[in-house]
């Protein structure tokens, strides 16, 4: 067979099966990026809403944590007297009834 007339068939053919391929597969393409993108889009503003409410929940927990801290802090140091043995609020200067 002729190598000439092998490829005066394959690169004419070559070049319609691309060009075709590229007209028809452009479209899909194109409608398979949009769709990427809105995905990423979507997944984006649902890793942002979910670190928004994290951080609204730290929060709490912080505050929650602070006000804990102080309730401690004022027992501790309302019960400190008694168990020291000096008089205090807890132990008013007075024995205990027994």
């Amino acid at each position: 067979m002729d190598w000439e007339a092998l490829v005066a068939l394959v690169v004419p053919s070559l070049f319609i099966v691309t060009a075709g391929g590229v007209l028809i597969l452009r479209p899909i393409a194109g409608k398979l990026g949009t769709l990427l993108d809105a995905m990423a889009r979507e997944k984006s503003s649902s890793a942002l809403e979910e670190t928004r409410r994290l951080r609204e929940t730290v929060e709490s927990m912080n505050d929650r944590l602070s006000l804990l801290e102080e309730r401690q802090d004022f027992t501790e140091r309302l019960i400190e007297p008694r168990t020291s043995g000096g008089t205090g609020p807890a132990g008013g200067g007075k024995e205990p009834i027994a």
